[in-house]
């Protein structure tokens, strides 16, 4: 049985609702590795990042782009292209802001979260990966 794609505009807000749940998994797995664990917060980004990644991709395919029906391999391979980008993007961030311009890292997660995950996560994701 094939699912109806939703329309751009529920696409984003379903899209908008599965990034508040992966970034609260990325930022949970972040603040409780660093603050609890003890681990560099390098670390714990990166990690923090994978895991919300996981989350992302399956909420994604699953509800909000409907896209289960496609080429999961196709899928997977794309995403984690994209994915890796993201990460690297994110981090580079993080490192930057909070060792060069000496922004906590909390707050500087925050910042390059939302402006990752605007400007280069949803356009990406759905155009190239979820089309």
């Amino acid at each position: 049985m094939k699912t109806t794609k939703p329309s751009g505009f529920a696409s984003f807000v379903r899209y908008s609702i599965v990034a508040g749940i992966a970034t609260a998994t990325d930022f949970l797995v972040l603040v409780l590795f660093t603050e609890v664990f003890k681990l560099w917060y390098m670390f714990s980004a990166i990690t923090g990042a994978v895991t919300g990644g996981v989350v992302s991709f399956l909420l994604e395919r699953n509800w909000a782009f409907c896209e289960k029906q496609g080429n999961l391999f196709k899928q997977t391979y794309k995403y984690t292209a994209i994915w890796i980008a993201s990460i690297l993007l994110n981090t580079t961030g993080l490192f930057l802001l909070v060792e060069f311009a000496h922004i906590y890292y909390i707050l500087s997660k925050v910042i390059v979260s939302v402006m990752i995950g605007i400007g280069f996560n949803f356009f990406t994701h759905k155009y190239f990966i979820f089309k």
